[in-house]
């Protein structure tokens, strides 16, 4: 039976060179959302874009800049993801965030035969 619930998601847009404490800051934004008990978090890894500089990071390989776009999603519920937000607030310097109301549809696990 297929379930269907309102949630929030969260978009967070940095950048592949962007640090925390030395280490990759997408990495400590998953360990934080997994430490806070969200159901997941997935990055993505951009092949090419631009921010507000409108300096072009890609993977071409002419480019003199290599700091890649990356996108961190996380799904939860709207409590849950906005408690979070407060945890960005100490990471992220510079970048932007999106949140969007999402509908949820939820497979169950089918048992094996």
């Amino acid at each position: 039976m297929i379930q269907t619930e309102q949630a929030l998601r969260l978009t967070i847009f940095v950048g592949a060179d962007d640090r925390w404490h030395h280490k990759p800051l997408h990495h400590e934004i998953v360990r934080r959302a997994r430490e806070a008990g969200l159901a997941g978090a997935t990055v993505l890894h951009g092949s090419e874009g631009y921010g507000r500089s409108a300096m072009i990071h890609t993977t071409r390989l002419l480019s003199l800049t290599e700091d890649l776009p990356l996108i961190v999603i996380i799904v939860d519920g709207v409590d849950r993801v906005r408690g979070f937000l407060a945890q960005l607030d100490d990471l992220v310097t510079e970048g932007m965030v999106l949140l969007d109301e999402v509908e949820v549809v939820r497979y169950p696990r089918k048992p094996t035969e």
